[in-house]
């Protein structure tokens, strides 16, 4: 019969391993976040820029067009 002591030991093995997956997984995509970010890409021939300025572009884009739409003249 199983002893409730290796019943909780495998649990707990099978709960470290998650951890330890999670953890590596989590490391994984901070560093391709971290090199993604940072390493500048040419997306065509005058332009070139990281993710960071790309997203920072289209959050402006966004938010303009907020402000053109609150603004419109119609009531």
């Amino acid at each position: 019969m199983n002893h409730p002591k290796t019943l909780r030991s495998r649990a707990r093995n099978r709960r470290g391993q998650a951890m330890l997956e999670y953890s590596l997984l989590n490391w994984i995509l901070v560093v391709a976040l971290i090199i993604g970010a940072s390493v500048k890409v040419q997306w065509t021939e005058d332009r070139q820029s990281n993710v960071i300025d790309l997203f920072m572009e289209a959050y402006q884009i966004y938010y303009d067009s907020f402000y053109f739409v609150l603004n419109l003249p119609f009531p």
